[in-house]
């Protein structure tokens, strides 16, 4: 089975979507990637998920990655004696460390480390920014604000501090035993949520010693600004576009996607654009025009991934919206304005010679009458860099390691295939016809571009490049002479 599409479609479950049936509905919909949100559900919850994944993986025979999100720090008020009450524009009021029930002029925020932080003139962006306050005066147990948006406040409704990187690691002590937890079971991905510096990237990264690839969440304005230095240390990023609307103004976030997004592909590094994509589909079977023209946005952009969040998790449509997803994929994929945007952007620094056998594989398959190009690949690099030159032609990734392949189910146009350990080039070249032609990518009467490295099941090692007859006996004629 293979799909007709590059992007690749990563779908959330959760209790619309945690029976067999529907995640294989939604995997045979176009879902590449599954995530479970670890936000939501117990350790109980995720484990039988997780198993329903891998055993739909076994019956389809296709890898399949999984993404954990973690949650990361939950910033809340504490509770007032009335429920809730309203705060009016212009007003003053305090957050402080006293557990006491808040009333009109007061209110408990349990985080020390927040007003270790604030300055006057910082902003307070409570209940998803519905509400903002302005510190005025603050200490190390208080902040005396001046309501700038008034509105309803009620019992632990959430706390957004956007002008100050806050001294909070980005993992709890919820998220390390989460982490552990994911990575016992099984999952390729971890997402990092509140991700301000490298540093708690390369933490998550320790922690997980090697056992999933680490995503970094850019969803707070220090994580925009330390991108690059994030970006280096992190496996691959998502844009988190919720949390980033919250903190800064909403015309703000197209930019900062599109210059995510660039970067991200200029270093080879997996990218999903993610958060509020569908929408309305978690109530109605049909999207609006404008979320279908956000996800078309996202995938001419030249995205690895788009992601469903609550409409695949608990909305009434989840195969639909994983369907829909799809068809705008394939709607946007086969427009000719597709590849010139795609084709624009690939002023990429080549430093090695993976970088230039990958290019040169490109310019050679497109230039001629190539029909896709193969990666024999045991850590998953060459393949990934294949995939940032944005080729016109399937990509095919054959690999020995299921944990590879998995991980390699979240990049833009591969195609993943186990092979066996392959010990010479020949084999290689044969295993890289085979699958070609069983994924009714090539004939016998067609060519491939193949790449591997000597020797073989080594990482970094991609120094070879060869153009390949996809009829078997042409092979074993040509290694013969």
């Amino acid at each position: 089975m293979r799909r007709n599409r590059n992007v690749k479609i990563v779908a959330t479950l959760g209790p619309a979507s945690s029976d067999k049936d529907t995640i294989r509905a939604l995997f045979e919909a176009g879902a590449d990637v599954f995530r479970l949100n670890m936000s939501h559900g117990s350790h109980a919850e995720i484990a039988e998920r997780h198993a329903i994944v891998r055993a739909v993986e076994a019956e389809t025979g296709r890898p399949i990655a999984i993404l954990a999100d973690l949650q990361g720090p939950k910033l809340r008020v504490g509770t007032f004696s009335a429920g809730a009450v309203e705060l009016e524009e212009g007003k003053a009021f305090r957050l402080d460390l006293n557990p006491e029930d808040g009333n009109d002029d007061r209110v408990c925020l349990p985080h020390p480390e927040i007003f270790a932080a604030l300055e006057p003139g910082a902003r307070l962006l409570v209940n998803d920014g519905k509400i903002v306050l302005r510190v005025e005066r603050c200490g190390a147990e208080f902040a005396d604000c001046t309501v700038v948006v008034g509105g309803v406040i009620s019992n632990r409704k959430g706390v957004n501090v956007p002008d100050v990187v806050l001294p909070l690691r980005a993992l709890s002590d919820k998220d390390r035993a989460d982490l552990d937890f994911v990575c016992e079971l099984g999952v390729d991905w971890l997402a990092l949520s509140f991700v301000q510096r490298a540093a708690d990237v390369e933490e998550a990264r320790d922690l997980a010693r090697g056992r999933a690839a680490i995503l970094a969440k850019i969803e707070k304005p220090s994580a925009v600004n330390a991108f690059d230095e994030i970006l280096e240390v992190s496996d691959g990023v998502m844009v988190a576009r919720g949390d980033l609307g919250v903190e800064l103004p909403v015309h703000a976030v197209p930019p900062i996607q599109k210059r995510l997004v660039r970067r991200a592909r200029a270093m080879a590094k997996p990218v999903i654009v993610a958060t509020q994509m569908l929408e309305s589909m978690i109530e109605s079977p049909m999207p609006t025009r404008a979320e279908v023209s956000d996800v078309a946005t996202a995938i001419y952009e030249g995205a690895d991934a788009v992601m469903l969040s609550a409409e695949s998790a608990a909305g009434n449509y989840p195969v639909e919206a994983v369907r829909t997803m799809h068809n705008v994929a394939l709607s946007v994929e086969s427009d000719a304005t597709y590849q010139q945007v795609i084709a624009a952007f690939r002023s990429y620094e080549r430093s090695t010679v993976a970088d230039g056998i990958v290019a040169a594989a490109r310019e050679i398959a497109e230039a001629t009458d190539i029909k896709a190009i193969c990666c024999f690949t045991e850590s998953g690099t060459t393949p990934i860099k294949v995939a940032r030159e944005r080729p016109h032609l399937p990509i095919i990734a054959l690999s020995p390691s299921v944990t590879t392949l998995r991980r390699l189910c979240l990049v833009w146009g591969i195609t993943c295939v186990a092979t066996g350990p392959v010990d010479r080039f020949k084999t290689a070249v044969v295993s890289a016809a085979r699958a070609a032609r069983d994924l009714g990518i090539a004939q016998a009467s067609d060519q491939i571009v193949v790449t591997a490295g000597v020797p073989f099941n080594v990482r970094g090692t991609t120094n070879i490049l060869r153009v390949a007859p996809c009829d078997e006996r042409l092979i074993y004629r040509a290694e013969a002479e």
